[in-house]
């Protein structure tokens, strides 16, 4: 990753101004879509869509926001070295996780079944 030196400063004014107004705006997309029960669908998805992406859009101006697009970015970088396993390694590496599921699911079975034997044999019945 990269080595920059964190800043923890505090927000100014102007980003705690624009962290309200895009709770205001997400709010107020939600708001729409519960409130105007009359309004299609459609219509109603819309506007909380809309409320949500110009939320996300004013947090991005933001110092927060620019610190989450560095990070993103930098992790789409991080991602592209990343060596992926081919198909046949996937399915291979999938039946012997299932396949230790299922023994571990009988083993835990039989412990079950001499427990609760015991316990029987105990209570006397």
């Amino acid at each position: 990753m990269n080595s920059k030196v964190e800043q923890h400063g505090s927000s100014s004014a102007g980003d705690i101004v624009k962290y309200a107004l895009a709770l205001l705006l997400v709010a107020a997309g939600v708001f729409a879509y519960i409130y105007f029960e009359q309004w299609a669908g459609a219509l109603r998805a819309l506007a909380c869509a809309a409320g949500l992406v110009l939320g996300a859009v004013v947090f991005l101006t933001t110092a927060k926001g620019v610190q989450t697009r560095e990070f993103l970015s930098e992790s789409r970088f991080e991602l592209r070295k990343v060596v992926w396993p081919t198909r046949q390694e996937a399915m291979r590496t999938t039946w012997v996780v299932m396949i230790a599921v299922a023994v571990l699911s009988l083993i835990l079975a039989g412990f079950d079944v001499v427990i609760q034997a015991a316990v029987k044999f105990l209570l006397g019945r």
